[in-house]
């Protein structure tokens, strides 16, 4: 019988190793595999993984105690808990992506688990099998770390690798103007906007989706690009100073545009003056500094332009004193109208149906960036009229009586206050759902209270997703006189959804603002 216990512990130990190797190398790839940060998501999952000191516990009195047969039992009993709380998630908002990198830390892991097995299990022979079992499990939780401590040296001899060839690749295309996108947000929208008119005249390359690392440039160079193109539109994000400068010493850009300075990201950057110089950054790559467009209305950037020696930079926004501004503006639920003057040139009767002043800002960065270009005016103006909200920004969808503008990816206090303006241009109920905005650092409840206020005069409804995540929306809502028989506290998105798509009483629209990874 004491057979067969051991023999079931091993396989369920195993079972359990894999289950929870798979979960935490999830969170890893969630957390951009920093250490740093995913120290501070165990720290604050620790329930995942406090079995396993329970399970060292028993495996360390199994090891004194000649382990009876019931300590394998109880051993048995832990460890099926331990592989259900950590089994692999299976609707993940962002399913574990098995690239090459994760197939090769999980070889190493596989290697480290069974190493620290066998030395427990052959250090004190049979007696020590529970021990060992025990001893694995525990590494289990630290395992992707460990893996990719030892695997470090070969990932970077990969990384430059790829680094060089997209290098090489950059270089055989002479002609191909580069132009750098990054700020704390807007970035992605202005790069949508600015690839779909460019394409009046030029073949355009962009980096897809939110690929705004090193090496998601990398992989779009490697992977997309061709000797046809004549520019590529490069998004460039960061959460550390360093980071633009580690891509623009990859794509070395001719064009730079900073849409914007803000609390983004907070939490990694430790303080706004350390974001500012890591979105300018940019502005010290590219050399002809005529060819650098900046939101001239955001104070960060317009603040530290003053500091500046050097001359020649654009400036676009709504206010005139840009070289490129925007005027006559008219905004509805059905688009948007405005006039640009850019250097003198007025284009005039602009129409698109993105929704919303902000979008307004980036599209004078877009049209100022496009007439340098040499851009048509009336491509211009036929193009802008073709724009669509890129996906999860503003982007507004119908299902029914139900209008539903989808603000989910990456939330900032200017997007919220975007997003809330946009919100009340509509007629019926109007029901927010957002677990608020995070990576804010000191001040994030700040923000979200905020938030929560101005929710309070638009919104008839809504529903909070995370009770301590919310907390400070919470009661900026009540503080701003809010009733809270219509705020909803949920433990989940979908929750939250399903109860405000079940609202009845007429014409329903539904901000979601913001939708947090599985990391949180």
């Amino acid at each position: 019988m004491l057979l067969t216990l051991k023999i079931i512990c091993l396989i369920l130990a195993a079972v359990s190793s894999v289950f929870c190797v798979i979960r935490t190398t999830h969170m890893f790839q969630l957390n951009s595999y920093k250490p740093a940060v995913q120290f501070k998501w165990m720290r604050q999952n620790f329930k995942h993984y406090s079995i396993n000191l329970i399970l060292l516990a028993l495996s360390v009195a199994a090891a004194f105690t000649n382990a009876v047969w019931w300590l394998y039992i109880v051993f048995y009993l832990f460890a099926v808990i331990f592989a259900m709380v950590n089994r692999p998630m299976k609707n993940a908002k962002k399913p574990l992506v098995y690239t090459a990198r994760v197939k090769r830390m999980l070889v190493t892991d596989l290697i480290v688990w069974l190493a620290a097995f066998a030395a427990a299990f052959f250090a004190g022979g049979d007696r020590f099998a529970l021990f060992g079992m025990g001893v694995a499990l525990a590494l289990v939780p630290v395992l992707p770390l460990i893996g990719n401590l030892i695997n470090a040296p070969i990932e970077k001899a990969i990384r430059q690798y790829y680094i060089n060839d997209a290098k090489k690749m950059l270089k055989a295309c002479p002609n191909l103007k580069v132009i750098g996108i990054t700020g704390s947000y807007g970035k992605t929208s202005v790069k949508y906007y600015l690839s779909t008119v460019l394409k009046a005249k030029y073949n355009v390359l962009m980096t897809p989706e939110s690929y705004n690392t090193p090496m998601g440039v990398v992989k779009t160079i490697r992977e997309q690009l061709r000797p046809t193109h004549e520019i590529f539109v490069c998004e460039m994000g960061a959460r550390h100073v360093g980071d633009i400068k580690e891509i623009c010493d990859i794509v070395f850009p001719e064009y730079g545009i900073i849409t914007s300075v803000g609390e983004q990201h907070l939490e990694t950057f430790k303080s706004i003056e350390n974001i500012i110089k890591t979105k300018f950054e940019l502005y010290d790559a590219v050399s002809d500094k005529s060819k650098m467009f900046l939101n001239g209305d955001n104070e960060n950037i317009s603040g530290n332009l003053a500091k500046k020696t050097d001359a020649g930079y654009h400036t676009y926004g709504l206010g005139n004193q840009n070289e490129t501004y925007a005027y006559d503006i008219s905004v509805s639920k059905k688009g948007t109208h405005f006039s640009v003057c850019c250097c003198g040139q007025k284009i005039e009767n602009l129409q698109t149906p993105l929704i919303g002043e902000h979008n307004v800002t980036n599209l004078t960065g877009v049209i100022a960036v496009c007439v340098a270009l040499g851009v048509p005016a009336e491509d211009i103006k036929l193009y802008v009229r073709k724009l669509s909200s890129p996906p999860h920004r503003l982007q507004l969808t119908r299902r029914g009586d139900t209008a539903i503008i989808d603000d989910a990816y990456n939330s900032n206090p200017a997007g919220c206050e975007a997003a809330l303006k946009t919100l009340s241009l509509f007629e019926g109920i109007k029901i927010l759902i957002t677990p608020g905005m995070v990576e804010l650092g000191s001040m994030q409840d700040e923000c979200n209270y905020a938030f929560g206020r101005s929710a309070a005069g638009v919104c008839d409804l809504v529903y909070l997703v995370g009770k301590k995540q919310t907390q400070a929306i919470h009661q900026g809502l009540k503080d701003a006189g809010y009733d809270e028989n219509k705020i909803t506290v949920c433990e989940s998105f979908m929750d939250a959804y399903n109860q405000a798509s079940a609202v009845s009483g007429g014409q329903k629209i539904i901000l979601i603002e913001n939708d947090l990874p599985d990391n949180y």
